[in-house]
């Protein structure tokens, strides 16, 4: 049984137990002279998609949501440049993140049907992939992730720096917080997170992120052109209560995008959608999944 769990929690559900517990197959790919890793779940005869996740975080944070997909899809997740167990850069790109994200497709058989699943910064350089690959992806679901009307301005962020190290496991998993700032809903999921975002280093235990992650990055910002360029079927999951995907962001991102458009609310859930409501985000995405697919 994993450290974390050896004190096990009334409130943590019994599917969520057997979610995690799935076993993945990890692999990885060379992009640009550095290992990319991913790891799939399920019977890759079935239909693809890839789990993108957001700034600073991994593949692992999707390891709740992946087994339960498994039914109608085979499931990859990647490990973006400089996070996760992928390799560190010297500096970081839209496009090669782009690049990344089309790689894995190819690397793991995931065949033009693959639909991107996509979360905060991750759906930013999702859509970047499908402006650079138009005929490599089927359909695109974004999760609390959009462009912001001009109108709307930016919400309140906190500057993002690293954290250095830790002297223990304990004391780094105790200072856990997801980023923009939230009290997480389901706090299990983010328990959970934490227990699998550290890696070891000189003078004890780091977040899996490159630092320089923060500072040595260019062309990241989205542009209106970006969105309105998307000619595959678009979906939109939002928290009801966030404050990154606003209600104005919605309407911006339905004027935008030409083509099929759908976007699901999910309630009492904040811009880390998944962790705050992990069933009714699953239960919404299947939905989606098969509403975009058979459009």
């Amino acid at each position: 049984m994993p450290r974390w769990q050896r004190n096990p929690e009334p409130e943590v559900p019994a599917w969520f137990w057997r979610a995690v517990d799935t076993p993945s197959r990890e692999a990885c790919v060379l992009v640009d002279e550095c290992d990319i890793v991913y790891r799939s779940w399920g019977d890759a005869s079935k239909p693809p998609i890839l789990l993108v996740h957001g700034m600073m975080a991994h593949s692992r944070w999707w390891d709740f949501v992946a087994p339960q997909l498994t039914d109608d899809w085979f499931v990859t997740a990647i490990d973006l440049g400089g996070m996760g167990d992928s390799d560190f850069r010297h500096d970081y790109s839209g496009d090669t993140f782009a690049s990344e994200i089309k790689s894995v497709c190819d690397a793991a058989g995931l065949d033009e049907r693959v639909v991107l699943v996509a979360h905060s910064f991750g759906g930013a350089m999702s859509i970047k992939a499908v402006n650079r690959y138009p005929d490599r992806f089927a359909a695109l679901v974004l999760v609390d992730s959009g462009l912001r009307a001009p109108d709307e301005g930016e919400p309140e962020r906190p500057s993002l720096r690293g954290s250095g190290a830790y002297p223990d496991r304990a004391s780094a998993e105790a200072r856990f917080r997801v980023q923009p700032p939230q009290e997480v809903r389901a706090p299990y999921t983010a328990r959970y997170i934490a227990s699998q975002s550290l890696m070891p280093v000189d003078g004890g235990w780091a977040w899996k992120f490159d630092d320089d992650l923060l500072g040595a990055r260019s062309g990241l910002a989205l542009a209106a052109g970006e969105v309105s360029s998307l000619h595959l079927p678009v979906a939109l999951l939002y928290g009801e209560d966030s404050s990154h995907c606003s209600a104005r962001t919605v309407e911006y991102m339905r004027e935008l995008i030409p083509g099929t458009f759908l976007a699901r609310g999910i309630a009492d859930a904040q811009h880390h959608v998944f962790l705050d409501q992990p069933e009714a985000f699953v239960c919404t995405l299947r939905e989606t999944l098969a509403g975009l697919t058979s459009s």
